[in-house]
Formats: C-alpha cells, structure tokens, sequence
C-alpha cells in the first residue's frame, strides 16, 4: 500500500475563541459544511474538556474528517472553500488544519 492510499483525515484544532457563545452558535453550520464534502466517510467533534484550575485549555474544540485515502482529502479539500471561510471566519481564536495519515484505527 502506497502512503497516498493509506487511510487519511484532516484535523482542526480551534483555539480558544475571543466569544465562545458566538462561536458555539456558528459551530453547527461548519459541521453541515463540512459534512458535505465528497469522499467524507466520518465524521468526528469533540470539544476540549476545562481545566480544573481554570486556565485556558491549549485547544477549544477538535474537527476530525475522515477520507479513504490521502487522494480523497485532497480531493475534498479542493471544494472546502465554504468550510474553510466559516472556520476563518468564526474560529476568532485561529485555527490550525493538518492532513494526517492514519497509521493504526482502535
């Protein structure tokens, strides 16, 4: 198996965002965005637990797409455009977005 036909997923990692009200209200329309991406076959949302001392968490919430293959992403992430300016435009605390290849699935 070449490493472009291995199993692959896009991850987005918000950062703390300056209103987290705003962006909780935003939130469901990227999951609908992101949803419709070809090639998509999970989806995964999770946000980041508070920490017990209540300092900021190094993240606020995670976005995990997954694709067949590195071939799939790429191809979903040619038509992300929509996804990628609501994420912009609501992660006010910044985003990070990182391709992976998944190496072992529990």
């Amino acid at each position: 198996m070449t490493e472009q036909n291995r199993p692959t997923k896009i991850t987005f990692v918000y950062s703390n965002p300056a209103d987290p009200d705003a962006f909780e209200a935003a939130y469901p329309d990227q999951l609908a965005l992101a949803r419709k991406l070809p090639g998509l076959t999970r989806l995964q949302a999770s946000k980041v637990w508070p920490k017990e001392d209540g300092s900021p968490t190094p993240a606020y919430r995670l976005l995990d797409l997954y694709f067949t293959d590195y071939v799939a992403a790429s191809a979903a992430a040619a038509e992300a455009g929509p996804l990628v300016g609501a994420t912009v435009e609501h992660a006010t605390g910044g985003v990070a977005i990182a391709f992976a290849e998944i190496l072992e699935d529990a």
